[in-house]
This record gives C-alpha cells, structure tokens and sequence, in this order.
C-alpha cells in the first residue's frame, strides 16, 4: 500500500512539475534557482541539501510552495469528467449551458450587424487615437455615441432560462417531493447541518481581536497562501491589509510578464475599437455611476473592464465548452471568451476600495471572476455555480422558513425571482462596500459562494415580519431594496449557531 502511495505522489509531482515548466513564471524561477545554484551557500559536493537549504533560506520554498498551491486549487474542475449522455442525469443540463451561450453569443452578432461593427474591432482613426489616449486617465470625459446599444443580457434574462429548465424527474417521486423551482435537477447541495461545519470556524469564540492586525501582518511577512486564506476565515479582516490578503490567497501578484501583458491590452483598447467597449461603456453608465458609493471610480472602471474584455487569457483559463453540435451555426464571442451582462462592471468595483494601481486591481479581480464569478453567469452543474445556490437557497428557504415558504406559494411568487440579481453579482452593489468585502473575505478564506445563498436566506428570515404583511412582489422588492443596515458577520453567526 505504501509503494502505491509513493507511487501516486511521484506521478503527482512529475504532473506538476509538467504544469508548472508551462507557466510564464516559470522562467524567472528558473532563473532564481540557477542563481542559487551558483552561490557560494551551494556546495557542489553537497549540492541536494544545500541547494534546498539556499532554496528556503531565500524565500524561494515559500514561492514554489504558493504556486502548487494555486495550481492544484484552479486544477480541479468538476465539470470536466466525461460521462456518456445517455448515463448521465444532468446532460441536459450541461446543453442548455451551451444553448445559453450560443444565445448570447447570437444576440452580440445580432447587434454587429445592426449597428455595422466589427466584434473583433477595427482600427481606431489618428483622431480618435489621440483623444482616448490623452483621456485615459479620464475616460468619463471621452465622448463615445451609445444610444444605439442596449446590454446583451441581464440577471433577469438568464434566470428565466434556468427556471424553464426541464430535466428527468422519477415518476415515484413527484407526489412525495415538495414542488422547488429546480427540485428537479439532480445536483447535491448542503443543507444547513452541513454549512455550520463547513463554517465552523465563524463559531469560535476568539476575542483577542485586538493583537489581530499585528497578527495579520506577521502572516504577510511569510508570504504563505493558505496562511492568508486561513486568516480571511475569522471575517475581521483589518482594511488596509485585505488587498494584500487577498493577492497571496488569488495568486495575483503583479510580475514583470503581468505588467507587459496589461500594457498589451491597453495598447489594444488604444488602436482598437470594438462593440464591446460600448457595451463596457453603456454598463459603467448605467450602474456604478449611479452608485453614490462607486461613482467616483468610474474612470479606473473603464480601464479596467476596456482590457478585460480583450484579455484571451481569461478564455484559456475558464475552459468553458461553447458548442455542442457540428450542424449548429457557431457564433463568434469576444476575445475573453464570454459575452459581457448587464452589470458585469459591478463585480469589479468593490475591488477599486483595495487597490490605488490600476494593473493590481486588474489581476486580482481577473483571479476572482475567473475562480469565482464566472461560475455566477453561466449555467453549469458546478457544486457552486448559480444553479447549485438556486436549489440551495430554495430548500433552505423551504426547510427553515416555511412559513414565508406558503406565504410565497400562496401569492405565486417565484422566492428565487426577488434574490436571483444577489446571487449573480455577489451581493455588489446591494450591500454597503464594507460590508460586502467582509462577505467576499469569507468567500475567499472558505472557497465557498455557498455563503450567498445563506445569507440570502438571513435577509428574508430577519424581514420576515414585513415580508408576510404585503401581497405584490413590487412590495417585496421594496422591502428588500435597502439592505444598508445588514452587519454580514453578526448575523451569519447567529443563523450557524442556532439549533
């Protein structure tokens, strides 16, 4: 047993060593540990031991030690084992994942043809070049005509394509199951026995709360991944050190290789104009500069959502499956590889509290969406994916409150409807930035979105007094509107330590 053991770790490791020789940072690592290799603290005669003693004595240990780590999280991806779509309860699934995005995908061709665009742009005038260049530092100010276009997609769009899912439902179960929106789909979320475990460390009663930045600035000396990801855990992380926390636990630090691969962006922004930079334009306009709390971060906005969706990395490293049948017409998508929704800009903004350098900004959020928010947009069978915190949300909602449960039905209000645009955009722009970086801090330390369906439910359960005394979903929505007043820590514990 123990030779399998050791097998199975040496093929591991050869596997990631494979991984790491095809990363851009492989290079300088290379070069460091040649370096090394050639310093007098590496003695030729002894050169394992004491290149590995150089090696940690350097700093370099906990580098590599940070890279197998974020290699091996963005490494497992649930919806990549093949299984035959005859054998397999959520193909159907996985095709309207696909009919969804050739949908979108359709909808921007449209659009490029209305309007005479290219979705791959064409090249800017002299004039124009020189204009956005002098106002990139002001692009509120670069005059841009955008009352022809309209956002391709919102929450709202989507969600009615996901409660029109229909998939196999056993003809022995549906007189005995209650009738949820997705109880049909056969993926396995937690119920709330599960969540308190998984939050368990919320429960502990910690009150040395006062030495905790110091603490949190010790565990950024280290420079250790899974140490800042552990410190994220306890929701009480000191504000000027969350930027710094959450680029170790992404694995966003800003090398040479990134900076010239954002020049090369916003080079691209600067001599290329495309149809999604209207979009890009038209959805900064229409939400965040409305936003009393993120208006003033309009300009960095632009730059940052201009590059990203020009950045074909983005594409390579989501892997999402676009088409499904040789006889479909296929349609183009922009360079990063989806098609930008209504509000999109939001996901971006809570990061322009942490960060002053625009190329920081840009690659940890880049790391967020790509490990977390995509899965929010797309309709997948990932464990955390907005299926997934549908069906979780709707049989919590049922199992603990059911009374505001009938009180839905009764109306033949769809609960999902009036907390669907929370779940899509993480809570953005509906909480207070404060409060919504302590939930994203949570997100983060547990790897978990599973924590917006929860607190969906806490802000239903806490209103649930007002919500039974109105009958209109418009009344609903009211009292939903102003979620100012929710402290996320406070009441998450309290709903975890309840029996």
């Amino acid at each position: 047993m123990e030779e399998l053991k050791d097998t199975s770790i040496h093929h591991t490791a050869l596997r990631l060593a494979e991984d790491v020789k095809t990363m851009k940072l492989y290079g300088n690592l290379y070069k460091m540990v040649q370096k090394l290799s050639c310093s007098p603290e590496v003695d030729k005669d002894d050169m394992k031991q004491t290149l590995e003693s150089a090696i940690k004595t350097n700093g370099l240990e906990i580098e590599i030690r940070n890279v197998i780590y974020h290699l091996i999280r963005n490494s497992v991806k649930s919806d990549t084992r093949p299984t035959p779509a005859s054998s397999d309860p959520l193909n159907y699934l996985r095709r309207a994942g696909i009919q969804w995005e050739r949908r979108v995908r359709k909808s921007l061709n449209s659009m490029c043809s209305e309007s005479k665009a290219q979705l791959h742009g064409q090249m800017r005038t002299a004039s124009d070049r020189e204009e956005i260049l002098s106002k990139w530092d002001e692009l509120s100010t670069y005059q841009i005509d955008l009352s022809n276009y309209r956002p391709v997609y919102a929450p709202k769009d989507l969600l009615d394509v996901l409660l029109s899912l229909k998939g196999p439902m056993k003809q022995d179960e549906t007189d005995f199951l209650p009738k949820w929106e997705f109880s049909h789909i056969s993926l396995t979320v937690k119920n709330l026995f599960e969540l308190r475990v998984h939050f368990s460390e919320l429960l502990r009663n910690d009150n040395n709360f006062g030495d905790w930045s110091m603490t949190c600035q010790k565990i950024l000396k280290t420079h250790h991944a899974p140490l800042c990801q552990q410190a994220l855990k306890k929701g009480v992380t000191p504000p000027p050190l969350r930027g710094a926390l959450w680029s170790y636990v992404l694995g966003s630090h800003v090398d040479q290789h990134h900076v010239e691969h954002w020049e090369a962006l916003r080079q691209s922004v600067l001599t290329n104009e495309s149809i999604v930079d209207k979009l890009v334009f038209k959805d900064v306009q229409l939400t965040a500069t409305n936003d009393d709390r993120y208006f003033v971060f309009e300009d960095v906005l632009y730059q940052i959502m201009l590059c990203f969706s020009r950045d074909t990395e983005i594409s390579q490293l989501i892997q999402v499956e676009f088409t499904n049948s040789a006889k479909a017409k296929q349609y183009e998508g922009p360079p990063c590889g989806f098609v930008p929704f209504h509000g999109i800009c939001m996901l971006a903004a809570p990061f322009c509290y942490l960060y002053d350098n625009p190329v920081s900004l840009y690659y940890t959020f880049r790391a967020f969406y790509i490990r977390y928010c995509h899965r929010l947009t797309t309709i997948n069978t990932h464990p955390q994916g907005i299926v997934s915190l549908c069906l979780l949300f709707e049989k919590l909602l049922q199992t603990h409150e059911p009374q505001l449960w009938s009180h839905f039905r009764e109306l033949q209000i769809q609960p999902i409807r009036v907390v669907f645009k929370w779940l899509m955009r993480a809570f953005s722009g509906h909480l207070p930035p404060e409060q919504l970086l302590i939930l994203w801090d949570l997100i983060l330390g547990y790897d978990s979105l599973e924590i917006l369906s929860l607190l969906a439910i806490i802000i239903l359960s806490f209103r649930r007094e007002s919500l039974m005394q109105v009958t209109s979903v418009e009344n609903i929505e009211a009292i939903l509107s102003d979620l100012s007043s929710v402290k996320v820590l406070p009441l998450v514990q309290l709903t975890l330590s309840r029996d």
